[in-house]
């Protein structure tokens, strides 16, 4: 479960990391459970997903984004995967979306999952160590989940600096070190994944091409590439 408020890029990360676990192999579901941002949901991409063997999951019709969305069989069935499958569910950034989440928490029962939050140093209410954890409380407090790791996820868009991804390294370091949770990985986008400053860092590196644009934000040179070139995977954990 990918979470983060608006801003946060984390609908960005589920796409390609739905994507990047296609290419390896594995049977990905993805459930775009974003009631928020009308701009940057995971049904935007979803022709790309699809032609990549991603199944998407977009609530629909009269009960589409309910306030109990998990009455729909589709979303319930992804709580269960199969061993060889992987579900994504793309939520809504902050509490507001994440409270959604909360009609996950009986179906879901005992069921292990992740839950992770994209934090950006550089929105607003996640631009401090303390501002990231506020925003983890409140999404706890909302969906009755637990937030199992963080992502760093610092960037500004197509103004992104290597210093931006940097910045959110450290930051990202301080707030697993805070929380007692791990970083999962740290972004960045394909243009800086072999930059000498990053070669040395430990943490796990996730690298991105930019799929998701907001309208005003439409350049050629910006455009998704073909899906089979989607999504190399750097140095990181398993999902």
């Amino acid at each position: 479960m990918i979470v983060g408020n608006y801003g946060s890029g984390k609908t960005e990360v589920a796409v390609n990391l739905a994507l990047a676990l296609a290419r390896a192999g594995r049977r990905v579901s993805i459930a775009d459970l974003d009631v928020v941002n009308p701009y940057f949901r995971c049904r935007e991409a979803r022709v790309l997903m699809e032609e990549a063997g991603v199944r998407v999951v977009v609530p629909s019709g009269a009960q589409s984004f309910s306030e109990l969305p998990i009455v729909l069989p589709e979303i319930r069935a992804l709580l269960r995967p199969a061993p060889d499958e992987v579900s994504l569910f793309d939520v809504g950034g902050d509490p507001v979306g994440a409270k959604l989440l909360s009609s996950l928490v009986e179906p879901l029962g005992d069921t292990p999952y992740q839950l992770w939050q994209v934090i950006n140093s550089r929105r607003p209410f996640t631009d401090t160590v303390e501002g990231c954890l506020r925003m983890r409380d409140g999404i706890e407090e909302a969906s009755r989940l637990k937030v199992t790791g963080f992502i760093a996820n610092s960037h500004l868009v197509t103004e992104t600096t290597l210093e931006v991804i940097q910045e959110g390294i450290r930051m990202g370091r301080e707030v697993s070190r805070r929380s007692g949770l791990p970083l999962v990985f740290y972004t960045a986008m394909q243009e800086f994944a072999d930059s000498p400053q990053l070669a040395g860092e430990e943490v796990p590196l996730f690298v991105m091409r930019r799929i998701m644009l907001p309208p005003w934000i439409r350049r050629t040179d910006a455009q998704p590439q073909p899906a089979g070139r989607a999504v190399p995977l750097g140095r990181r954990t398993g999902a």
